[in-house]
């Protein structure tokens, strides 16, 4: 078992939005098998901080701090804002524990949701082997991580993955072909086709001064776009 203890990494940007650039704590572990892998995700509890990705032998655990959970709840706000205005519906995953033992992977994101296929799911509990993936799936990495994210949530078939490094948001649809699933990157969401990431950017800058009044300059900023 190879221990990896992963510093702080963060590459310069010319985004609009400027976070703190230490998002996380990360220790990788390698050699561990899906039965390791179980007991230490059993182990631990339900209600922590923590968050583990498997991926084929490394265990990766993540802990956030605040620039990380800054990202991520507002995030949170901006999507759901997204969602309530346009009328849609919702079934929020957080960091539910999406485990595939036939694929040797499992993740806990920081941010999933049923968008489209909230009816298949509504009311019940999610089995992961038998109900659809998650419709989108965010991930704040500010700090390097060991795995390969585009690679794992690809295989399990999440239609739609951002990724924000703290300056910077990367929006990948999934492609599937007879021989593989990829990721291809897109400059707007297919499920909200008429945002802009600098929506986000600024909803993200102006929520660091604060955050109520953030959240209201943005539902309303929303309203008036969908309505022109």
């Amino acid at each position: 078992m190879v221990l990896t203890v992963s510093p702080p990494e963060i590459q310069p940007s010319t985004s609009e939005v400027n976070i703190v650039k230490q998002g996380e704590n990360r220790v990788a572990l390698r050699g561990i098998s899906w039965l390791s892998y179980q007991q230490i995700l059993h182990a631990l509890p339900q209600s922590r901080a923590a968050r583990l990705t498997y991926n084929r032998g490394i265990l990766e655990i993540t802990m956030p701090l605040e620039s990380h959970e800054f990202s991520r709840s507002l995030i949170e706000v901006f999507i759901r804002v997204l969602v309530t205005e346009m009328g849609l519906k919702l079934k929020t995953m957080g960091s539910t524990t999406m485990d595939r033992e036939d694929l040797q992977r499992g993740a806990e994101p920081d941010c999933a949701y049923y968008i489209q296929n909230q009816p298949k799911v509504a009311g019940k509990t999610v089995d992961f082997n038998q109900d659809p993936p998650p419709d989108l799936v965010v991930e704040v990495d500010i700090t390097h991580t060991d795995i390969n994210k585009n690679d794992l949530y690809a295989s399990l078939g999440i239609s739609e993955f951002w990724r924000f490094n703290g300056h910077k948001l990367r929006i990948y649809v999934l492609q599937e072909s007879e021989s593989k699933s990829e990721y291809l990157e897109r400059d707007r969401s297919p499920t909200f086709p008429w945002m802009q990431k600098e929506y986000l950017y600024n909803f993200l800058a102006e929520a660091q001064q604060d955050e109520i009044a953030a959240e209201v300059n943005l539902r309303d900023f929303v309203r008036k776009n969908l309505q022109s």
